[in-house]
């Protein structure tokens, strides 16, 4: 396969994450990740860096994505480099999330880049890892805590 197919590849994996989240598929969704992946979302909820199951990760954001009235998640401006069966995708991202509350605007918008390692397995790419680095945000970061109390 050549590093132009590869490339692609690794861009359309990525963005097909993003996807089956804003369209709820979450049958089709684990199948994008590797075995164990480990996830960084610190720069928005702190702690550390922990890996989970594609399963784990499945009902983790189900539940937090689902609570909300919709999401659009947008991946730009990628970087890929493959290196043999490793590749890694550094993008630009735009998430919105919009959920009707009483009191304060109902979205809340977040800015800043994504890193995602992958491996090839059996001849596709699986995300091993997901960073995510937020950057800037706009609007009501509160519909993130009341969606999170709706699970």
């Amino acid at each position: 396969m050549s590093t132009a197919q590869d490339r692609a590849d690794v861009i359309d994996t990525c963005t097909r994450m993003m996807w089956l989240v804003d369209m709820r598929d979450w049958d089709r969704f684990t199948g994008v990740f590797a075995d164990r992946v480990t996830l960084d979302y610190t720069s928005i909820y702190g702690g550390e860096p922990w890996t989970q199951t594609p399963d784990e990760i499945k009902a983790q954001w189900s539940a937090l994505i689902g609570a909300f009235d919709a999401t659009q998640h947008l991946l730009g401006n990628h970087l890929a480099t493959v290196d043999g069966d490793t590749a890694v995708l550094t993008a630009a991202f735009q998430a919105t999330h919009l959920l009707a509350t009483t009191f304060g605007s109902p979205r809340w918008t977040l800015g800043g880049t994504y890193r995602f390692g992958l491996a090839r397995v059996h001849g596709h790419w699986l995300i091993n890892e997901v960073v995510m680095t937020a950057t800037w945000a706009d609007g009501n970061k509160d519909i993130l805590s009341i969606a999170a109390a709706r699970q």
